[in-house]
């Protein structure tokens, strides 16, 4: 199944994704689960898709898309995770996953622009699977970690490099608002089946920049869970952006930075395609 977070005539909501049609999950359940993260947490998600027959359908055309999970309490970015993105950063191995962290209101929807912030022309893009907690839980081991994921999402972890880079912290430079887009929806584990072989690409302007797939990550997903859960506990609605592969912008010669009036696509196989346009700040 494939769950969202939208706006229609103004009203925030989420549901189904039913082909070409979005069911209206939140209207009629909305004094039980008032968004996405609340069904998430009930795990009241099959529960929830019973009531469909009762829910108003719109054409996803109708849509204003929002991020998979809004208001998630946090979310944990993986960095240098992918080998061909280690070695055009020239960092060494490590031992353990590199992670940071980004807020809520630094996210964005699909088809929604991706900001270019006005103090800054660095603005780089990293196509990436998100995965969405669904179980809480701290300790988790890496053979359990399967069962505390509700479902996977496509992700564009805008990074403004230069404030990236102001320090050895990357916070400032992954946390400007609008700059990371993540959507269209939320695919099941049982949906989404095997991630390994799944083909990862991001396009800038119709033409291949990265191309991977997720089993060429150095740290696996239960790897990633086992240490994330070990620092903090893990809440349902936690968002894990799991790292990029090579191609980035900033490695390139001359840098490939994006501009107002291009369009970013990440696509990953079985998961979706997550479009959205930049546009300068104003």
């Amino acid at each position: 199944m494939k769950f969202a977070s939208f706006e229609i005539n103004g009203a925030k909501t989420w549901g189904l994704i039913d082909g070409n049609e979005a069911v209206d999950l939140g209207a009629v359940l909305r004094d039980r689960f008032p968004d996405l993260k609340s069904a998430i947490a009930a795990g009241a998600l099959l529960e929830a898709a019973s009531a469909a027959a009762k829910a108003a359908r719109h054409p996803l055309a109708s849509l204003t898309w929002l991020p998979v999970i809004p208001n998630p309490d946090k979310i944990l970015c993986i960095g240098l995770n992918y080998e061909n993105h280690r070695k055009e950063t020239g960092r060494t191995e490590v031992e353990n996953p590199t992670v940071f962290g980004r807020f809520a209101n630094s996210q964005t929807g699909h088809l929604t622009n991706i900001i270019r912030p006005k103090v800054s022309t660095d603005l780089d893009y990293e196509g990436e699977l998100a995965l969405i907690i669904g179980k809480p839980g701290r300790y988790i081991s890496k053979k359990d970690s399967w069962g505390h994921i509700a479902g996977y999402a496509c992700y564009n972890e805008g990074s403004v490099r230069d404030y990236q880079r102001h320090t050895h912290q990357y916070t400032p430079g992954k946390n400007f608002p609008n700059t990371g887009a993540f959507g269209p929806w939320m695919v099941t584990p049982d949906e989404a089946g095997d991630l390994g072989p799944l083909r990862l690409q991001t396009r800038l302007n119709g033409e291949v920049v990265q191309d991977a797939t997720i089993n060429q990550m150095i740290f696996d997903i239960p790897r990633q869970i086992e240490y994330c859960s070990a620092f903090t506990r893990l809440e349902p609605g936690d968002v894990i952006v799991t790292g990029t592969p090579g191609g980035v912008g900033s490695r390139r010669t001359p840098p490939l930075w994006l501009k107002s009036g291009d369009v970013v696509e990440v696509e990953i196989e079985r998961i979706g395609l997550l479009r959205n346009k930049v546009a300068d700040e104003v």
